[in-house]
C-alpha cells in the first residue's frame, strides 16, 4: 500500500528504498528537520497508543541498540521490535517515526552524528522531495514508512 500521488513522489519512494538503512534513517532525520514546524499530529488515539508502545521500547534500549532497533526496522529484520512495528497501523508507524525524531532532538533517543552528511548520490533525491508540498511530503513518509518492518 503506498500514499504517494504523483510521479515525482513515486520516483523519489523508489529512490529512497535503494538507499541503505543508514543513509534512509539520515534521510529522515533531515527531512524531520525539513518539516518540523508545519506538522501537527492528529492520530486518533488509538493510533498514538500504538506509536507509544512501540517508541517506548525502542527509547528504553541503550543508544547502540536503539540505533539498530531503527536498521532492523528499515531492512525488516524478523525480531520483537520489528514485529510490533509490522502489527501497527500506517498512522501509528508514521508516529512512530514522529517521536524517533522528536527523541532525537531531546537526546532520548540515539542522534545522528552532528558531522554527518548525506551521500552525494542522495542530492537528486532532495532536490525532487523539495520539489513536492507539505501534504505530498508527508503521503511520501507514509508510503517510505509502511513499507517498512517485517516482510511477509
Amino acid at each position: 500500500m503506498t500514499f504517494t500521488t504523483n510521479n515525482t513522489s513515486k520516483e523519489a519512494l523508489q529512490n529512497f528504498q535503494q538507499f541503505d538503512a543508514d543513509t534512509q534513517l539520515a534521510v529522515l532525520w533531515f527531512g524531520y528537520l525539513d518539516i518540523k514546524d508545519q506538522l501537527t499530529p492528529t492520530n486518533t488515539t488509538s493510533a498514538q497508543e500504538e506509536a507509544a508502545a512501540v517508541f517506548n521500547i525502542i527509547q528504553a534500549l541503550p543508544p547502540e541498540e536503539q540505533l539498530q532497533a531503527q536498521r532492523d526496522i528499515i531492512t525488516g529484520a524478523d525480531n520483537q521490535i520489528t514485529r510490533a512495528y509490522t502489527s501497527v497501523s500506517s498512522s501509528s508507524k508514521l508516529d512512530i517515526w514522529l517521536r524517533l525524531a522528536q527523541g532525537m532532538e531531546k537526546g532520548t533517543v540515539i542522534q545522528v552524528p552532528s558531522d554527518y552528511q548525506l551521500p552525494s548520490e542522495t542530492k537528486q533525491f532532495v532536490d525532487k522531495i523539495k520539489q513536492i508540498d507539505f501534504e505530498e511530503r508527508l503521503n511520501f513518509m507514509r508510503s517510505a514508512v509502511i513499507e517498512m518492518g517485517v516482510k511477509s
